[in-house]
């Protein structure tokens, strides 16, 4: 049995057009250590909150929205602080659907490359956003929220154009009532 089933995550949303390319179901990870100043998401930063959710269960979650959807952005939190459960799950998601995968994260290319069960990861990868966030070079537009953030291109899937007219921000309410802010410039509204 595999010792990582579960991923811990903060929140999910069905269907985003401001994470990526297309309409996509986006899934924000819970737990980062790295607190970049001025993070738009530090509710996500506390690893011993959020959800549980076990892998077959998320990966079920995200197949429902598969007929609606182009592809499954995951975000954090630090989605690299649970690497060896995100590689498996990456690896239902591509062995079972077509879904195209976009990966945030706050550390850099060398900083992943430390890190075992990347390279697992990146093979499921269509475009890895990575770098900390830097509010004094703040961006946000094209997915990278600073100017030192850089997008990688892993599959040729997607280019540079593709990330180019996406909408900045959203707003959703929730049926609870509540407000979900997401995008890379939710700061606007």
């Amino acid at each position: 049995m595999d010792s990582h089933p579960h991923l811990r995550i903060h929140s999910r949303n069905p269907a985003s057009r401001s994470n990526g390319p297309g309409l996509r179901s986006v899934i924000w990870t819970q737990g980062c250590t790295l607190a970049c100043p001025g993070c738009f998401n530090p509710e996500s930063h506390l690893s011993a909150t959020g959800e549980t959710t076990a892998l077959d269960i998320l990966a079920r979650w995200v197949f429902a929205q598969a007929p609606a959807v182009e592809g499954l952005t995951i975000s954090g939190g630090e989605p690299f602080q649970q690497a060896a459960a995100l590689a498996e799950f990456l690896s239902m998601i591509r062995s079972q659907s077509d879904l195209s995968v976009i990966v945030f994260t706050g550390y850099t290319q060398n900083e992943l490359a430390r890190i075992p069960a990347v390279p697992a990861c990146l093979e499921s990868i269509d475009i890895l956003i990575a770098g900390r966030y830097v509010a004094s070079r703040r961006q946000a537009s094209g997915l990278l929220g600073s100017s030192n953030k850089t997008a990688h291109f892993l599959s040729g899937r997607y280019q540079p154009a593709d990330l180019a007219n996406l909408p900045e921000a959203e707003l959703w309410i929730l049926p609870d009532g509540s407000i979900q802010l997401s995008g890379i410039n939710p700061l606007q509204w």
